[in-house]
């Protein structure tokens, strides 16, 4: 892996990164280097490691890192300065990482708020490790992933939440109209060090790797400046947590095909699909028992019910059958945690500029309709279109103000002069004026959407059709 100093600016290299993203330039010396055993040797243990630090894998692992951007870990450092640290460190740090004598620093916790009132933990490593940990994964992936379940779908590699739910679609079709839905209490923090390693050693057999793992497992928590020893658990935000979390639970997979059930796994959620009330029991008995004694997981009982796949939530999802057949629709958790986050963005007293406002509504609609794009929700999209449109229309009016900045707004506005006087002296409240005949004529869709505001029935038509 060479870097050197270039003579003259190049901007992109053939695959379209920018050229330092390949940590190659001319000039400089090289930033990783090894020999070129590269195979594993006879045994299936001594090389492995090596295709973790070989130059195409580290430098596939930069540009990945890179392009995740992320948040700096207890170091301080930043991804853009990564680079530098690389050209600087390259020697020791494959040194390290191929003898397994690197020391990885304990993450940051980060604690985001979820809809329900509390809080998911989160953790962040430095740069430096979610580089080895990203160089890692790409070679045991290639080896573990294939040996999953066809019925678990998170975090792998060309499937998605929606893959998921159209095979929950399937199942429910063939008449598994029951579910069992299986919630496990705080599962990426209870996941059993010993037992995961076990589980890893049957797939991994170079001993290196399973030690460096095993370092970034342990590597602890910092929580305002003090560190926590990491005695159970994956961290959320490692790169190879997913894999990890997936490989834990690939045991309770397994089980689950050997008794001959139906079910589909993203992550830690979790359905079982049978055909009758008694059988759900019989079954979330059964799982709940394997889960907790086998796996020393905790199962939430009081998220963890039997019901209808068309009314309980599955990945933000409910199955909804229509005339047309079996179809999805959002939740309706997922539909209010959606209009809280709009009534949140368009508050009338809040700060901004209304094309600074719009862009970070565009930002959740375009984003939220692009995941429930595969939903019947024509009629709820329109709703909210029409409904965003007045919340903006109410933040323009309030900011008016003075009954003169009204009055020669709408004048502006091509409203007539006699209509806009009396409306600027109007003493109806700005809700009922967000929804008048006067201001929709003065501020327009087309002028809505002139300074930069989406048309969401645009949106949810190109993402469903897509599907």
């Amino acid at each position: 892996m060479e870097v050197r100093e270039m003579q003259q600016p190049q901007t992109t290299s053939k695959d379209g990164y920018l050229q330092e993203n390949r940590m190659e330039s001319e000039g400089i010396v090289e930033v990783c280097s090894i020999s070129h055993g590269e195979t594993e040797g006879r045994d299936g243990v001594s090389h492995l490691i090596n295709k973790v630090a070989s130059r195409s894998n580290l430098n596939q692992a930069y540009k990945k890192v890179k392009a995740n951007k992320g948040a700096p870990g207890v170091d301080g450092m930043t991804v853009n300065e990564l680079f530098a640290y690389l050209v600087l460190n390259k020697e020791e740090l494959i040194e390290q990482i191929k003898t397994g004598s690197y020391e990885p620093q304990p993450v940051k916790r980060v604690e985001i708020p979820k809809p329900d009132g509390s809080k998911r933990k989160l953790g962040v490593p430095t740069v430096r490790d979610r580089l080895i940990q990203q160089a890692i994964l790409q070679v045991i992936e290639k080896k573990i992933d294939p040996t999953f379940s066809d019925s678990s779908f998170g975090f792998r590699p060309n499937r998605s939440a929606h893959d998921a739910m159209n095979c929950a679609k399937e199942y429910y079709k063939q008449g598994y109209r029951t579910v069992v839905d299986i919630d496990m209490k705080q599962y990426f923090d209870t996941v059993n060090h010993d037992k995961l390693m076990f589980h890893l050693e049957e797939h991994i057999k170079d001993k290196i790797i399973l030690t460096l793992i095993r370092k970034f497992l342990r590597s602890g928590v910092s929580i305002n400046g003090t560190i926590v020893p990491t005695e159970i658990g994956v961290p959320q935000g490692g790169n190879i947590s997913p894999i990890l979390s997936n490989l834990f639970l690939d045991q309770f997979d397994k089980e689950l095909e050997k008794r001959g059930h139906q079910f589909v796994r993203y992550a830690d959620d979790c359905n079982i699909y049978v055909k009758s009330r008694k059988a759900g029991e019989r079954v979330m008995k059964s799982a709940t028992t394997f889960l907790e004694k086998r796996l020393k997981l905790t199962v939430n009982r009081e998220k963890s019910e039997i019901g209808s796949p068309t009314k309980r939530k599955f990945l933000g999802f409910c199955l909804h059958k229509t005339k047309q057949g079996v179809g999805f629709r959002p939740h309706q958790k997922s539909k209010r945690n959606f209009e809280e986050k709009l009534r949140q963005l368009t508050k009338r007293n809040r700060p901004g500029s209304i094309r600074q406002i719009i862009k970070e509504i565009n930002e959740v609609t375009t984003g939220w309709i692009n995941y429930y794009g595969i939903s019947y929700m024509k009629n709820y999209i329109r709703t909210i279109d029409q409904w965003i449109r007045r919340r903006i229309r109410q933040i323009i009016w309030k900011r008016w103000k003075k009954v003169k900045t009204k009055y020669k707004s709408l004048i502006k506005l091509k409203v007539p002069k006699q209509k806009a006087w009396e409306w600027a002296n109007t003493r109806k409240g700005y809700w009922r004026i967000a929804c008048s005949f006067i201001l929709h004529q003065a501020i327009t869709n087309k002028i809505l959407e002139g300074i930069g505001l989406k048309n969401l029935n645009h949106i949810f038509e190109k993402a469903h059709s897509n599907y």
